[in-house]
């Protein structure tokens, strides 16, 4: 068949229907030909590029580290600090380096809380300390003077000031004796000395610490003359600049007209503190705390330098009835009053400190002391050995109690008895470990302490303080003492 197309001018061209069709396969046939040639070209370069890579990857994969360490580098040299300008061309700020580590956001949350940690008891929760409440602690009635019913009536503190002074070239004197810590702060106690201080007698004669003037532990007359004038106290310390310092919170009117607030430092706290632009007033405060800066700290070691304020606030603090030691990686958020009535006096208490959280024992504490590396496996056996020796028993309870304690906090009263045991705690970490958890319980169960020690649960320690954590390694002390 066939079909005619006309125009105007009467002219007709024919066009056959087998010719369309053919048309239509040809050029169904070149568009199918220049698909295979795309895909052909696609896939060729698709082979070339994954030959390549298979071929030098190595090399690529080291051309990105290189350039990978050229950025760390070149990011890690740039100056911490920036220069602002202003449209004039003049400095209006500059950003310094920020020195002080970025605490962590659990150290923020816990910062200033006064929330109860609570317990539950019979289903029900309920404050793990009870607290008189303000108005109850205005009217409070202070046991000042109450009678001890210790055998132990005075303590003397054995002193080495009035031993004639040799003079001229006398360093050697004053260094630590060979193999020990002892030195002219502590005085050198010998073992037979060490096992006749335990003897319980109506006069102890004892090392205590402060054994020479020329010992060290300086502190400006100023600062005598106020703690003197101390009746209660709450004190703390950094040394080697490891802490910040945290006001204390949830205190009573009664508590800030009544106790003093001492924080212990040394030049390197103050000189790290005024960095970061916390400064001494000239009143001697910062905030609520009094700053007693110490010059001549006797032990290179500042965790033994911290046990002085810790366990000897009776030597540092001759008029205070009572006090309240607090870490220096805690905040103190309770009413010191109030703590001591809820822990000494409503409980008869002559001293107040926690359980330990997570151990039950002496033995188990050194285990964990060599795990954690906080002391040597030697150092630790040498003391063990002879507590095993002296026949300390590896029970996990003590008067119904847990048999280790947490000293971060330590209520009590100042007794000859109370004294007595601090000034012996205080020699055990100086003649062994600073580990002071693994001899608090050694010296308790030897003194065989007459009044109540309350030893009170983990929770109760947690609401007395908010507990940040140390902030920054301590710097270890050298020397005080000169060179020959």
């Amino acid at each position: 068949m066939s079909s005619s197309l006309f125009n105007d001018s009467g002219v007709s061209i024919p066009i056959s229907d087998d010719d369309s069709d053919e048309l239509g396969r040809m050029r169904v046939r070149v568009r199918r030909k220049r698909k295979k040639s795309l895909h052909r070209v696609n896939n060729e370069l698709t082979r070339r590029v994954v030959r390549f890579f298979m071929k030098y990857w190595m090399v690529l994969v080291l051309v990105f580290a290189i350039g990978l360490l050229v950025f760390e580098a070149t990011r890690i040299g740039r100056k911490p600090s920036m220069i602002v300008k202003t449209e004039q061309g003049k400095v209006t700020s500059q950003l310094k380096e920020f020195k002080r580590p970025i605490p962590d956001k659990k150290s923020d949350s816990t910062l200033n809380r006064l929330d109860p940690v609570m317990k539950i008891v019979h289903g029900v929760k309920e404050p793990c300390l009870k607290m008189l409440r303000p108005d109850e602690l205005e009217n409070l009635d202070l046991p000042m003077n109450k009678e001890s019913s210790s055998p132990i009536k005075k303590v003397v503190y054995l002193s080495g000031n009035d031993l004639p002074y040799v003079g001229g070239n006398s360093t050697l004197s004053q260094q630590p004796r060979e193999g020990t810590r002892f030195n002219l702060f502590t005085g050198i106690q010998t073992f037979d000395q060490r096992e006749e201080s335990f003897k319980v007698k109506e006069t102890a004669e004892i090392h205590c610490g402060f054994y020479s003037e020329r010992g060290g532990f300086r502190i400006s007359d100023e600062d005598k003359i106020y703690m003197q004038n101390c009746k209660f106290v709450v004190s703390t310390c950094a040394f080697g600049g490891g802490d910040d310092l945290y006001q204390p919170i949830g205190m009573s009117e009664a508590s800030l007209r009544k106790v003093c607030y001492v924080a212990f430092w040394d030049e390197v706290t103050r000189a790290a503190q005024e960095s970061e632009g916390h400064n001494i007033g000239d009143d001697g405060f910062i905030g609520k705390w009094r700053i007693v800066v110490v010059k001549d700290l006797p032990f290179t070691d500042q965790r033994l330098n911290g046990k002085i304020p810790k366990m000897l606030a009776h030597r540092l603090f001759p008029q205070v009835k009572f006090s309240i030691w607090v870490d220096s990686k805690s905040q103190f958020r309770r009413d010191p009053l109030g703590v001591l009535e809820a822990l000494l006096w409503r409980t008869n208490s002559v001293l107040a400190i926690s359980e330990h959280g997570a151990r039950s024992s002496v033995y188990d504490e050194a285990k964990a002391v060599v795990r954690k590396n906080k002391a040597t496996p030697e150092e630790v056996e040498v003391q063990l050995t002879q507590y095993r020796h002296d026949g300390l028993p590896e029970d996990k309870r003590f008067n119904g109690k847990k048999a280790l304690n947490e000293a971060s906090v330590i209520v009590r009263e100042h007794l000859p008895v109370t004294n007595m045991l601090m000034c012996l705690w205080f020699n055990e970490v100086v003649r062994f470990t600073s580990r002071d958890q693994l001899s608090f319980p050694y010296v308790l169960w030897r003194l065989k302490v007459h009044e109540k020690i309350n030893m009170f649960p983990v929770c109760i320690r947690k609401d007395l303080v908010n507990t940040i954590g140390h902030v920054r390694k301590a710097k270890p002390l050298k020397s005080f003492f000169p060179a020959d």
